[in-house]
Parts: C-alpha cells; structure tokens; sequence
C-alpha cells in the first residue's frame, strides 16, 4: 500500500509539473496546429508584400492613374472591413479548420484570377474577393493561434506577428523578382503559395483540433455588442487612424521611391524584416519597460514623424527608402502592442474582439490609399504623407485622451 501511495503520489506530481510546464510554455514549445496556421499565415501575408512592387507597372502597362491603381488597397481593405464582421458567426459554424481552408480557397481564385486580368477595374474588384477570402483566415489565424497556444495570450500573438512578419518580409523579394517578368506573376504567385499554404493545413492541422476557449456559436450582432466596451472601441478608431498613416506608406511610397520591380522588393524586404524582429523581440521589452499605452504611443509619434519626414523630402529618394524602411520597426513594435492590447481589452470572445477591432482598423485601411492618390494628383506628392502624419498624431492623442479607459490591459501585458 505504501509503494502504491507512493507511486501515486509520484504521478500526481508528475502530471502537475507537466501542468506547470504546458502553462509556462515557451515561444516555441507550441502543438502542431498551430505551427500549421503559423506556416499557412507565412504564406498567406506574402500576398500582401508581393503585390507592392509592382504597383507603378501595373499604372504603366494597364495606363490607369496613380489613384486608379491604389484602389488595390481600397477595395482589398473595404472588403476585409465588412467581412470581418461575419468571420465568427462563419468560424463557430465551419469550425477553425475548414474556416482557415475556405479563406485560403478563395484568396487562391481570386488571386490567379487576377493574374489573367486586362484592366485595372477588374482586377480592383478581384483584389476585393482576394480579401474576402483574407478576412476570412487572417481573423480566424489570429484566434487560432491565441487559443490552441499553450503558451499563453502574450506569447501567442507575438507568434502570429512574426508570421506576418516574415511574410511581409519575404513578400516583396519575390514579388519583385516574379514582377521583373510581369506584373501577372505575383497574382499568379499567391495562387501558388495559397496552394501549398492549403496543402500545410489539411496535413498538419489535426480535423479533431478546437478552441479551447469553447466554440460557442455567434452572430452578426457580436462585434457591435463587443464595440460597447469603451477600451475596445477606443482601440479599434485609433487603428483606423493610425492605420491611415500606414497604408499611405504602403500604397502610394512606391510612386515615389523611382525604383524598378527589384529595387521595390529590396525596400520593403528591409521594411518587413525590422517589423518581423521588432515585433517579436523589441516590443516584449518596450511593453515590460515602460507599459503597453506609453510604448504604443512613443511607437505612433515616431512613425508620424518619420511621414513628416517623408513628405518635406519628398523628391529626396534616400530619405523616402530609409524612412520605409524605419517605418517597419515601428509598426513592427506597435502591431503587437497593440494586438496584445485588443486581445486584453474587454471581457469578450477572442475572435469577437478580433472581429470588432479590424472592423474598425481596416476601415481607415481602406480609405487611405485612394485618397493618398487623389490627394497627389490635385495638390502634390508631398502631401498624402503629411495628412497621413496628420492621422497618426490624431490617433496618438485619442488614446492619451482615453487613457482612464485603457490602461487596464497593462495587467495582462506582453510580459505577462
């Protein structure tokens, strides 16, 4: 009886030190799930880095204006706006897994079906489908992630922003070097990874594999609700603020930067590195350091100031490569603060918060590149990025403004 007790005893400690262990689970002691949607997230946000350097190509060879062709960004962003707001009630239905697959589907048909457009109005409405289909996954990838994680919120979703990173990152280089021999081969290129992104999660990703945090079904009325909670709705407007500044630097740089599809890709490769290390190492410390609030806010001035920069030297090409490519660190720190902020923010589902919050976000994604253009073509190059700046400030001081309302999400911060 005593070796039994024994035995037990030793098992019972056993197991609670393995307990102990999966509950402080490093960066990289994830289950396969979600090294499967880590992967699949890779490939699916190079699709957002590969269309960028060939932008002035596509104005060039489809003869539409500089405006015309940021409607690639508007409408992709519009889309994922008002698609963000069905992907839970769509998710808690299909279940993460066919959810994940459904998106990466239809970006793939969209995308090819890009590949083989002739005109710029048609592939803006494809770009629209491409990001239906990007709504889809990138909101249930993020949820995913957080909740089949054993290694806690914080951690998981610098997980998820390093895989946007290195997408981001790998993008353009590819993107430049399909794009040296036709703008069609980055649309044709996403198909392609889309393909092998489908082919990850269906062998990699278990049929059996749910949320943890239950898959109770919602509706189209969860994200609205959601958006009551003051912190959460005060989140999602300054992203859509800031977010202006960013798709500014996104979509309208390249006119400016005279560089060919190669020169394009090298840039934003530099830009999506220094977000892929910030994101990952830079922002856990800033967040431990100083708190989330104070650091997003440091994250938001420089970056508006580096617009500034770019819009009194405009015509000065080292000026407008080197700030894109600081731009990079400090969206690369401020995407995680943030997104680790959101999913703090109120007591509500995680990917109803996710919803909610790029609901907002993506609102200001989209109105952003058009107007960069339009703003270009009545006044001059210069000023897209000082009215980008403009709206960085802004949402800056919306937060400080509301700080009483958002400080709590210091308590479960990065470093937590």
């Amino acid at each position: 009886m005593s070796m039994l007790s024994t035995k037990q005893s030793v098992s019972v400690n056993s197991a609670k030190n393995e307990s102990v262990l999966i509950a402080k689970g490093g960066l990289l002691t994830q289950p396969k799930a979600v090294w499967a949607v880590f992967f699949a997230s890779i490939i699916a946000f190079m699709g957002l880095g590969l269309v960028d350097p060939i932008l002035p190509a596509i104005a060039d060879q489809l003869q539409a204006s500089h405006s015309e062709v940021t409607l690639l960004f508007t409408s992709y962003n519009a889309v994922m706006a008002i698609a963000m707001l069905i992907t839970g009630m769509i998710s808690t239905r299909l279940g993460i897994k066919w959810t994940l697959l459904t998106g990466i589907v239809i970006i793939a048909v969209f995308s090819a079906l890009g590949g083989f457009s002739n005109n710029i109005w048609s592939l803006v409405w494809l770009r629209g489908g491409w990001g239906l289909g990007n709504a889809l996954f990138v909101a249930t990838a993020l949820a995913a992630i957080v909740s089949l994680s054993n290694s806690g919120t914080a951690k998981a979703i610098i997980l998820y922003e390093a895989a946007i990173g290195l997408g981001i990152s790998v993008g353009p280089l590819l993107g430049g070097w399909l794009g040296a021999m036709s703008w069609r081969g980055p649309f044709l290129g996403v198909a392609t990874l889309m393909v092998i992104a489908f082919i990850c999660l269906v062998v990699l990703m278990p049929k059996s594999e749910k949320a943890r945090n239950g898959y109770t079904k919602t509706s189209l009325k969860d994200p609205f609700r959601a958006l009551k909670h003051r912190s959460l709705l005060i989140f999602g407007i300054a992203a859509a603020l800031y977010n202006f500044g960013f798709f500014t630097l996104l979509a309208y740089a390249p006119f400016v930067m005279g560089l060919d599809e190669h020169g394009l890709g090298y840039v934003f490769l530099g830009w999506g590195v220094l977000l892929a290390i910030t994101s990952v190492f830079m922002a856990p410390r800033l967040q431990e350091s100083f708190g989330t609030i104070k650091s997003m806010c440091t994250m938001l001035t420089l970056f508006a100031l580096l617009l500034v920069a770019m819009g009194i030297w405009t015509s000065t090409q080292w000026v407008i490569i080197t700030a894109v490519i600081l731009a990079g660190a400090f969206l690369g720190n401020n995407n995680t603060l943030i997104t680790t902020a959101v999913m703090n923010a109120a007591p509500v589902d995680r990917s109803t918060a996710s919803a909610a919050y790029s609901f907002l976000r993506f609102i200001g994604g989209a109105i952003a590149p058009f107007t960069a253009g339009k703003l270009a073509e009545i006044f001059n190059p210069s000023v897209p990025f000082l009215v980008g700046a403009g709206f960085v400030f802004v949402s800056v001081l919306f937060i400080l403004i509301n700080n009483v309302h958002v400080k709590h999400v210091d308590v479960a911060g990065i470093g937590h």
